[in-house]
């Protein structure tokens, strides 16, 4: 990890240690979906965020790692179920979160896990999580979408489709790369900049929805793969 992420770990570790509850706090919960893997989760990532913010006096990312997107919960599924996916494989975890697709990579026997994120905070969570369920997977931060080598034998991408900017960066990476004989998941529950002609569906799943700001306690997640 780079420096960014050795000081938002320090943060963390902090945060975890701390004593006392309520919805600012992080605690560690089995996924709901995903209960083999038990994740540091927000009990409210809003209220956390802005607790953290006034706390920090700046601005600070979105802490998207602190719930346990829909999109992440099927993949990671999906890999658990049939683990012959990622057993004996280099994976990469593209926007990894708090860090769970590539947790579940592991414990399926991948021979090495890279868990990438932009956001210093997930690469922290990624280190923490990994930890509390006793895998190695290694954090890299940066953006590596305008790259040509994933350096992987399959990319899983829980979730990187939710808005079009996103989408219209993050999609050409994945044909690029199953392009080059990379295998490519993606995990997403259709937030309306899916491609039809671009990905196929190849397992649907209901998934009980923790993160901030949804209408619905289920959603239907499709795994998909470019044709």
């Amino acid at each position: 990890m780079n420096g960014l992420s050795t000081a938002a770990l320090t943060e963390l570790e902090r945060e975890i240690d701390a004593p006392g509850d309520g919805l600012d706090r992080l605690r560690l919960v089995p996924t709901p979906f995903v209960p083999e893997v038990r994740l540091h989760l927000a009990e409210d990532a809003i209220v956390w965020w802005a607790r953290m913010e006034a706390a920090a006096g700046r601005t600070l990312p979105p802490p998207f790692w602190a719930s346990a997107w829909a999109g992440g919960q099927a993949l990671a599924r999906h890999l658990l179920d049939h683990p012959h996916l990622a057993a004996g494989r280099r994976v990469l975890d593209l926007a990894a979160g708090s860090g769970l697709v590539a947790i579940a990579a592991a414990l399926t026997g991948a021979t090495q896990v890279v868990a990438n994120d932009v956001d210093p905070y997930a690469m922290a969570a990624v280190t923490v999580n990994a930890r509390a369920n006793r895998v190695r997977v290694q954090a890299r931060h940066g953006d590596l979408l305008d790259d040509d080598d994933t350096q992987a034998d399959l990319l899983v991408a829980g979730d990187v489709l939710y808005d079009r900017e996103l989408a219209d960066r993050v999609l050409p990476y994945l044909r690029r790369a199953a392009a080059n004989g990379t295998q490519v998941l993606v995990g997403d529950p259709d937030r309306g900049h899916l491609p039809w002609d671009v990905l196929e569906v190849v397992a649907s799943y209901p998934v009980p929805t923790t993160e901030p700001s949804v209408d619905s306690p289920v959603r239907r997640v499709q795994v998909l793969r470019p044709r």
